[in-house]
């Protein structure tokens, strides 16, 4: 995640800012910093109510076979504790769908893990708003990925939009921090102004821009990405916003998640206007390292495998049924773990020789094997040219 409004706003100071711009943050190894386990994404469920067209884990309104039961969530909530892990995140499927998901939200946050959950919103209530305030939830992200009618044809329902927003005001209503989750494709480019709005009128602090990742069935739409000139259209909205917001007084945390040439083009944007806002930039960047999934992010699945992130299915390190994910998340042997947590000799073509590499770390692995089948290829969703990335490197060394 790139924090828009900690690059620039001085004084923005949230939860998730202290993970990722930390002094000890550079340098981690197997988690967030030196001593921390990473971030923890854990699929609890693959039910869901809804039938997304973008869902990286293909789910479906029914049950699937060998997910983790209660005792073997707790065993694996032990785990992550002891291992130092900072932040569970629920996620699904839709978690809601779990009937002890309460039960396991309220063990974890006994183990002194700090809770959020990612949702689709339409199965809160006021009754599960006030359950989550009970047990201490620390974010609730709810996905919008546009508005109205065009949010239902992404959910696959109708009323999904309308429900999902009483699920915000629910949760706005018992004092939770809430915030939109928002997938950008081509189809809802144009309603991003309209995001913007809904969040100021509606009081919600904050709002994450995806970037689409090919995996599940958003790999059945990787044509409807959008290109290069709409990815820097999309982040000079964004940089506006949060301008014009923090002049107004009225700032909200806002983030875009799985692309990390979105922190070099706030950079490169920012020396041409605010030199000292530029280095200010910089040094954060520096902090965070760019992409660290199989570093400080971690995905578990519903039934129990280990991967770099939520949206990697495909490269699994160990389970967390078999084995402690302590022991997983520190073991050397697997190729791509142990690719991930020192990557940029095994990078290819236009990431190999960048010299944003510092401060990207390759961006999103699965996007390049997705497109090339190679793992380590350059990530096809870099929006920076030839020129910005140094084409003049690049030419000498060659390129993939």
């Amino acid at each position: 995640m790139i924090s828009v409004t900690k690059l620039l706003c001085e004084n923005a100071d949230n939860y998730g800012d202290r993970l990722r711009y930390s002094d000890s943050s550079r340098g981690a190894v197997h988690g967030t910093a030196g001593n921390w386990g990473p971030v923890v994404v854990w699929n609890c469920t693959r039910s869901c109510n809804l039938g997304c067209i973008h869902c990286y884990s293909n789910s479906e309104n029914r049950s699937y076979e060998g997910e983790l039961d209660t005792e073997e969530a707790k065993i694996f909530i032990d785990d992550l504790s002891a291992f130092r892990v900072p932040v569970l995140l629920f996620s699904g499927g839709e978690p809601l769908m779990r009937k002890d998901f309460h039960q396991l939200v309220d063990y974890a946050a006994s183990k002194g893990l700090r809770t959020t959950i990612s949702t689709n919103g339409t199965l809160i209530d006021a009754e599960t708003a006030r359950r989550f305030k009970e047990t201490g939830i620390g974010y609730v992200g709810v996905s919008l990925d546009g508005i109205g009618s065009n949010h239902d044809r992404f959910r696959g329902q109708q009323g999904a939009f309308d429900q999902a927003l009483r699920g915000i005001h629910h949760c706005l209503s018992a004092g939770l921090k809430v915030g939109v989750r928002f997938t950008v494709t081509r189809y809802n480019l144009q309603e991003v102004p309209e995001l913007f709005r809904l969040i100021k009128e509606e009081g919600i602090p904050r709002i994450c821009f995806y970037h689409l990742v090919y995996s599940g069935r958003g790999s059945e739409i990787v044509k409807e990405d959008i290109a290069p000139e709409e990815n820097r259209y999309l982040l000079d909205l964004i940089a506006e916003e949060v301008l014009a917001m923090k002049e107004n007084g009225e700032l909200k945390e806002v983030l875009t998640v799985d692309n990390h040439a979105d922190g070099v083009y706030l950079y490169l944007k920012m020396k041409e206007k605010d030199e000292a806002l530029a280095r200010r930039i910089w040094g954060l960047l520096s902090k965070n390292g760019g992409n660290r999934s199989g570093i400080a992010i971690a995905a578990v699945d519903n039934q129990g495998g280990v991967h770099p992130d939520q949206f990697t299915p495909g490269h699994v390190f160990g389970n967390v049924k078999e084995r402690f994910f302590g022991d997983i998340w520190s073991d050397t042997s697997h190729p791509i773990l142990t690719g991930l947590k020192d990557r940029k000799p095994l990078l290819k073509g236009r990431c190999s020789t960048c010299r944003w590499l510092s401060v990207c770390n390759g961006n999103f692995r699965s996007r390049a094997e997705a497109i090339y089948g190679d793992f380590w290829a350059p990530d096809p969703a870099c929006y920076l040219t030839d020129e910005e990335i140094d084409a003049g490197n690049l030419a000498k060394k060659g390129s993939a």
